[in-house]
């Protein structure tokens, strides 16, 4: 026996190593870690709710109101051409202090139309914006 070793010459290691799995483990956290911020991607926050909502923090008065149909867009009921909705509404938020936004739209409006309009809408100074549903209309 040499160093006071008590395993015999010819035995084994029967023992399981889990150093290297955890270096490992640790590797893996670490880099998960480093990455995981650069994974979330930031988007834009929109309050959604109904026109007959009875409370809320603004009411229609104190926004910039855009209604978009399939065929036109109005800014606070003034029609508008769709080329000229930049300026609109970056006039339109100069004179609003909340610098809110709510967009109310029909349901046959595309998709990437009412996207084109949210992201107009914050690039000309939207601080706040709203996605309003019509109200079902009585039968």
């Amino acid at each position: 026996m040499h160093g006071g070793s008590s395993r015999q010459e010819g035995e084994g290691i029967t023992n399981i190593n889990v150093v290297p799995l955890i270096d490992i483990c640790l590797v893996l956290l670490i880099i998960f870690m480093v990455t995981s911020p650069m994974v979330i991607q930031s988007g834009i926050l929109v309050n959604s709710s109904t026109v007959t909502a009875s409370h809320g923090k603004s009411t229609r008065n104190e926004a910039v109101q855009v209604k978009l149909t399939k065929q036109s867009i109005f800014i606070n009921n003034n029609k508008v051409e769709a080329e000229q909705f930049p300026a609109a509404i970056k006039a339109a938020l100069d004179n609003n202090k909340k610098k809110l936004v709510m967009i109310t739209c029909d349901r046959d409006v595309q998709h990437g139309r009412l996207v084109s309009i949210l992201d107009i809408s914050k690039m000309q100074g939207a601080k706040t914006l709203a996605i309003m549903r019509e109200a079902k209309k009585e039968k």
